[in-house]
């Protein structure tokens, strides 16, 4: 909310220029999987504290955290929110 309360009267009225806590990336068929990862990486890059790359073609998740190393979790069973968003689970079938 912080941030949000930073922004100008006018940065608030367009598309803000805020980097959300948490992001899903959903891997479709027809996504190359470098720019996706590209992606992730400017999203921490940004201020993104948790991001999941869900990679269903390959089964696995790759889960980026700000300032660590990336985590690719194979066949995962359920996601968590971890401290980001606490209680937020996501199962993966």
């Amino acid at each position: 909310m912080e941030r949000w309360e930073a922004l100008t009267a006018e940065q608030r009225k367009k598309f803000p220029p805020l980097m959300p806590d948490f992001v899903i990336e959903l891997r479709s068929q027809s996504d190359r999987l470098k720019p996706l990862q590209d992606k992730m990486q400017e999203y921490l890059e940004n201020g993104l504290r948790l991001g999941w790359l869900i990679n269903p073609q390959d089964e696995q998740v790759e889960i980026y955290r700000t300032g660590l190393a990336i985590e690719v979790v194979q066949t995962p069973g359920l996601l968590s929110g971890e401290e980001v968003l606490p209680g937020f689970e996501l199962q993966i079938t």
